[in-house]
C-alpha cells in the first residue's frame, strides 16, 4: 500500500485503510533472519519476524530467539531451504537450519476450536497475516516486522508497550478458554516487564483460573520459574489475587492468611515471603528457596500468653513441604535438593565465632553456605526494623569469617581430612561403620583447630573405638 493512502498516526507510524498500524521504525534483524525473510519474499511469499522477538526489540532488549511467520506452506518452505527439520508440520512449523542455528518458520494459520484447554482441535492455514496475529495471546506479542513493510501492529501492541499494559488480543475469555496457561503467562509477562494487566484481561483471568487444573505440571513449572526469577517476583501477589495460586500453589494461599504477631515481623507470612523473594538475587534456587522458606509456618504456628506468634520447627517442616511441591511441579532433583537444603538451614542460628562458622560450613556444605548467607540476608530485608542493625552486623560478621576460612584453606569436609578409612585400617581399626564415626570425630577435632589436620597428629590422637 502506498504511503499516500495512509493516515499519519505518530512518529514513523501510518494507519492504512484496514486500520493496521505500520511503522518504519527499525527492528534490527539478525543477518540470518533477514536472509530467510528475503528468500521467502523473492519466491513470492510474505514473511515476517513475529511475536516476542519484535516485542523485545521495540523495548530495546536483545531477543533470545527469533520466530518467523510466512504465507508459504510448510512444503514450500522446505523446497526453498536446503536444511530443514519437520518440527511441527501439523501446526505449520518447519525449523530452517541456517549457519549452525535453527529458526522456526510457521505458516500463517487460524486455530480451530480448543477442546482440552491447550490444543486446537484443528489448524487451518491462511494467506492473511492479520488472521494469524489474531490468534495470539497478548497484543504485545501480536506484532510482526520485516524490512520492507516495517512494523505491522493490528491490535495496538505498540501502544500497550508504551503504556506498560498486558492486554489480551480480542476477547480475553476466548483467549484464556483456548489455553488456560495464558493466565499464568499474563502474570509472568507483567512481572518480567513491570507492566500492569488491563482490567478486562485481569477479570477474565480470575474467571478462568480453575482451568489451570488441566495444564501439565511441566508447563506450570516453566511459567512459575520465569515469574520468580523476574525483576518483580512479588507480582506473585497478582496470581494470588486472581485465584491462580489457589490452583497451582495452595500452600502459598495459607501464608497470605497467616499473621505474624511478633516484633521481628511487620507483614503477614505471605507478604513477608513476597518481599523476601524480591530481596534475593534473581537465581532460580535462591528465589524458590525464598518462596518456600516459610511454608512450614502454617503447620508450626503457636501463640503464647502475651499474644506473640511463634513458629518453632518451621524450617524442617518447610523443607518437607518444599520437596513435595517441587516433585508435584516436576522440578529436577538437583534443583529440588539445593532448594530444600536452603529452606532447611535458613533459620539456623550461627554464632559469630570462627570455630562455630567452620562447623556451620561443614554441616551445610561449603558450596551451599554462600547461598545460605544470601537467603539469610533476603529474609532479614523482609523483616521489621526491630534489631535490624544488630542482625545485619551479625550477618556481616558471619560473611567475613567465612571469607577468612576460605582464604586460609581450612579443612571443612571428610574429603579434605589428612586421613581416610584406609589409613585407619592400617593403624589397626576394623572395617565397618565405626570407621565413619571415627573419621567424623577427627573432623570435629580439625574444625576446632585446623592445624591438627596432619596425618601424624590425627593417627596419634585417634578416639576410642565405639
Amino acid at each position: 500500500m502506498d504511503k499516500e493512502n495512509k493516515e499519519w498516526a505518530g512518529e514513523n507510524v501510518w494507519k492504512n485503510g484496514d486500520g493496521i498500524l505500520e511503522s518504519k521504525k527499525p527492528v534490527r534483524l539478525p543477518e540470518a533472519v533477514g536472509e530467510i525473510i528475503r528468500r521467502l519474499g523473492r519466491a513470492g511469499f510474505e514473511a515476517y519476524a513475529v511475536g516476542g522477538c519484535v516485542r523485545d526489540s521495540l523495548l530495546g532488549r536483545t531477543p533470545s530467539d527469533w520466530d518467523i511467520t510466512t504465507s508459504a506452506r510448510p512444503e514450500e518452505v522446505k523446497r526453498l531451504f536446503e536444511r530443514t527439520v519437520d518440527t511441527g508440520l501439523v501446526h505449520g512449523t518447519v525449523t530452517v537450519l541456517w549457519r549452525g542455528s535453527g529458526y522456526e518458520v510457521t505458516t500463517y494459520r487460524v486455530d480451530g476450536e480448543y477442546e482440552d484447554g491447550r490444543h486446537p482441535k484443528e489448524v487451518s492455514f491462511t494467506g492473511e497475516l492479520g488472521e494469524d496475529l489474531r490468534r495470539r495471546d497478548f497484543t504485545i506479542n501480536a506484532m510482526a516486522y520485516n524490512e520492507e513493510r516495517g512494523l505491522v501492529d493490528v491490535f495496538g501492541g505498540q501502544e500497550d508497550l508504551k503504556r506498560g499494559v498486558i492486554r489480551c488480543v480480542g476477547d480475553p475469555d476466548e483467549r484464556f478458554g483456548e489455553d488456560a496457561l495464558r493466565i499464568m503467562r499474563a502474570v509472568r509477562f507483567s512481572a518480567q516487564l513491570g507492566f500492569s494487566i488491563e482490567k478486562k484481561t485481569r477479570e477474565a483471568m480470575r474467571g478462568h483460573a480453575v482451568y489451570l487444573e488441566k495444564v501439565s505440571a511441566e508447563r506450570i513449572q516453566v511459567e512459575l520459574t520465569k515469574l520468580v526469577t523476574s525483576p518483580h517476583p512479588d507480582y506473585l501477589r497478582i496470581a494470588w489475587e486472581t485465584g491462580i495460586t489457589r490452583i497451582i500453589l495452595p500452600e502459598f494461599d495459607r501464608l497470605m492468611e497467616l499473621p505474624q504477631n511478633n516484633p521481628h515481623h511487620c507483614y503477614c507470612v505471605g507478604e513477608h515471603t513476597l518481599h523476601a523473594m524480591k530481596a534475593a538475587p534473581a537465581d532460580k534456587c535462591l528465589r524458590l528457596a525464598m518462596l518456600y522458606h516459610d511454608f512450614g509456618k502454617a503447620e508450626c504456628h503457636t501463640r503464647d500468653e502475651r499474644g506473640i506468634d511463634h513458629f518453632y520447627g518451621h524450617a524442617k517442616a518447610g523443607s518437607e513441604i518444599a520437596r513435595r511441591v517441587q516433585r508435584r511441579l516436576r522440578y529436577d532433583n538437583e534443583t529440588t535438593d539445593r532448594v530444600c537444603a536452603l529452606v532447611y538451614w535458613h533459620d539456623y542460628r550461627i554464632e559469630p565465632d570462627i570455630r562455630a562458622v567452620r562447623r556451620a560450613i561443614s554441616r551445610v556444605g561449603p558450596k551451599l553456605f554462600p547461598f545460605l548467607m544470601q537467603v539469610k540476608r533476603a529474609d532479614l530485608e523482609a523483616q521489621s526494623d526491630y534489631q535490624r542493625q544488630e542482625k545485619s552486623d551479625w550477618l556481616l560478621q558471619l560473611e567475613e569469617l567465612a571469607h577468612r576460612i576460605e582464604a586460609q584453606g581450612d579443612c571443612l569436609t571428610l574429603k579434605e581430612l589428612a586421613v581416610d578409612g584406609r589409613d585407619l585400617m592400617e593403624a589397626g581399626r576394623k572395617p565397618g561403620p565405626g570407621l565413619g564415626r571415627t573419621l567424623q570425630m577427627l573432623l570435629e577435632m580439625v574444625l576446632e583447630e585446623p592445624s591438627r589436620n596432619t596425618k601424624e597428629y590425627l593417627l596419634a590422637n585417634l578416639p576410642k573405638e565405639t
